[in-house]
């Protein structure tokens, strides 16, 4: 069931995706990527998977991970971003309180 979030909140679940599709594409190009957003509970989750080798990213947290760290910190959630422990590839994932954002 689709949920109604705040604009602001909305713009930074984009901006989350957008980097980690950028950085997919730049660190694993050709790989395929999965993107999804779920509402558990009071949250949204948003994840961003690729199947590729992710090593280059792991070399440095570059400025559009801290953008997205500091947009997500902004309304209260939290980025977990790494290697997709024990497969190959890199994830993105990004938890906001729909609380924080929401409209109504």
């Amino acid at each position: 069931m689709p949920i109604e979030v705040a604009p602001g909140l909305g713009l930074t679940v984009y901006r989350v995706v957008q980097e980690a599709l950028t950085n997919a594409h730049r660190h694993a190009p050709g790989s395929p990527v999965r993107v999804e957003l779920r509402h558990v509970g009071r949250d949204l989750e948003v994840l961003v998977e690729d199947d590729g080798t992710g090593a280059s990213a792991v070399q440095g947290a570059g400025h559009g991970l801290r953008g997205m760290r500091e947009r997500v910190e902004m309304y209260g959630g939290r980025v977990d971003v790494g290697p997709r422990g024990g497969r190959r590839g890199w994830r993105v994932r990004a938890v906001l309180p729909v609380s924080q954002g929401a409209t109504g």
